[in-house]
């Protein structure tokens, strides 16, 4: 037996032990049993039997051939039990996620995102940054309307859950008591990330509190290729693993994909992120948020909120308490909007590559 071979069966081990004793059970025996009370060696070993001698017609009437160490007639891949033996999650195995080979099989999309960036990037606001404490900065202050507010709070369960220690962590009451929907455009959109548990509800109605609807849930799945094992991820009495966390997206005003395509792109990224999971203590969020929203809405007056000096970005005015700067100049960002151009806009061959909605078919009156 190799020696990984034996370090992975023995962290097996700890790991069934750790279930059974979080249910109540005195060992792992005890687990199995109630787990599957026909867990039998006589009993399996009749029913393989039973199915060797099957019909020519190859029909199963239950999924006994398929079991894990039993002769399957179907052999597939047990990317569940692959986790218990290895600590690799299942979205580990996904392919083409990052995004220079998402779109290899699909060169119109592919050519549209290229062509969406360099429009993006020639459009962009230089990028601008202000070092401010957002319990007690007035937003309002800014004097600006913004097409896309992103917020990325410091969520107290990160405390639990990704072992931050970070000493100004927020509740969704101060998040609730920001004044984003006075400095919201009268059309445009929010993005906030809210955790992975309470947040999720809790989001909800701070999206209703500032007068957006929610529309969407971007989901991000945390992948660990670089770092399998996972122990100190493991919350004390959780039986499930955390492995993804939610942005929820929220429109304000009335905005169709099918007539206002002058001021959104629908369906050019998904609502899966898969990237490799942060740190241990770190409550950073994927770039790939900042691609998704930049592809989707045309509006130049972007908003990042609780950045810091990492998510700096030209296009958006990045406010938080993390940065170590500030170039904020009130009358100079306004006067990149002075002439009207408050989107990307669009070129011929875009607008000919963007997926748009199928014609409404309404009927003629007569």
């Amino acid at each position: 037996m190799s020696e990984t071979l034996r370090i992975l069966k023995k962290r097996s081990k700890k790991r069934k032990k750790m279930i059974a004793k979080t249910l109540g059970f005195s060992d792992v025996q005890q687990l199995r049993q109630a787990l599957n009370p026909y867990r039998k060696t006589k009993m399996r070993m009749c029913s393989v039997k039973k199915y060797n001698a099957r019909s020519p017609e190859n029909t199963f009437k239950d999924s006994t051939p398929f079991l894990k160490g039993t002769i399957s007639y179907n052999p597939h891949n047990d990317y569940c039990q692959h986790f218990i033996d290895t600590g690799q999650r299942p979205q580990n195995f996904i392919r083409d996620v990052h995004l220079t080979n998402r779109f290899e099989e699909l060169p119109k999309l592919k050519e549209l995102v290229h062509l969406k960036d360099e429009l993006i990037l020639q459009t962009a606001t230089p990028p601008m940054f202000l070092k401010c404490d957002l319990s007690t900065y007035n937003l309002e202050n800014l004097n600006v309307k913004f097409d896309v507010i992103l917020v990325e709070p410091p969520l107290e369960e990160y405390q639990q859950t990704l072992g931050t220690t970070r000493k100004n962590l927020w509740n969704w009451k101060q998040i609730m008591d920001l004044k984003l929907n006075e400095i919201a455009a009268h059309r445009s959109f929010i993005f906030l990330w809210c955790g992975s548990s309470d947040g999720l509800e809790n989001g909800r109605d701070c999206l209703r509190h500032w007068g957006f609807r929610r529309c969407e849930d971007i989901c991000w799945i945390q992948t660990n290729i670089k770092k399998v094992n996972h122990l100190k991820y493991l919350e004390p009495n959780a039986l499930f693993q955390r492995t993804k966390e939610h942005c929820l997206m929220g429109i304000k005003g009335t905005v169709r994909r099918s007539t206002d395509g002058d001021f959104i792109h629908s369906n050019i990224d998904t609502d899966l992120i898969i990237s490799e999971k942060n740190e241990y203590g770190s409550t950073e969020k994927p770039a790939e948020i900042f691609n998704i929203i930049e592809h989707f809405c045309l509006g130049r007056r972007r908003l990042h909120l609780f950045g810091c000096d990492g998510t700096i970005r030209p296009g958006w005015l990045t406010l938080g308490q993390e940065l170590t700067n500030s170039n904020f100049n009130i009358d100079l960002y306004k006067s990149y909007f002075i002439n009207g151009q408050l989107t990307t806009g669009c070129t011929d061959r875009i607008e000919e590559l963007r997926p748009k909605s199928p014609p409404s078919f309404n009927k003629v009156p007569k």
